[in-house]
């Protein structure tokens, strides 16, 4: 998920942001939200890109799964149609992810990150579809589609 490059969560601030233009004297970040306030991030500031952050798993192979994997497979398991609540009990915030990456380490992974993972996934699909949108080339699209992806990808 190239699209994951460009977005980052800001420890302190709640939501997402698109990563405008990085700098000596930190980064210009846009919050993803109907707002879409631009601010100045010090270098102090600890901005996690999404595409750096992984899912801790049970394998002996992998000890994690990178967040665009898990991410996909919300996304293929219930597309617009999400209805875990991140405010919904550690129970069910557990029997979520089971259903999403079954074997992600119990001990590790706290709800508290399952209900980031949860807000994440709403505010992509709502706020930057394009993230979902560039993974489905994978199946057979029309040049049309494609010519539009690229594009978009250009633009970004």
């Amino acid at each position: 998920m190239e699209a994951l490059k460009q977005i980052a969560n800001v420890a302190g601030y709640s939501g997402l942001y698109r990563i405008l233009k990085p700098g000596r004297a930190g980064v210009i970040v846009e919050s993803l939200d109907d707002k879409k306030a631009k601010t100045m991030m010090g270098p102090t500031a600890r901005v996690s890109v999404l595409n750096d952050i992984s899912i801790y798993v049970d394998d002996n192979d992998e000890q994690s799964m990178p967040l665009s994997d898990v991410l996909l497979v919300i996304n293929e398991k219930y597309g617009e149609n999400l209805t875990a609540d991140p405010k919904g009990s550690n129970e069910e915030l557990a029997e979520f992810m089971t259903s999403v990456v079954p074997n992600y380490d119990r001990e590790r992974v706290r709800p508290t990150d399952i209900k980031k993972l949860i807000s994440w996934y709403n505010i992509l699909r709502q706020y930057a579809p394009e993230v979902f949108e560039a993974t489905t080339e994978e199946a057979p699209a029309s040049a049309e589609e494609t010519t539009e992806t690229t594009e978009e990808e250009t633009k970004a």
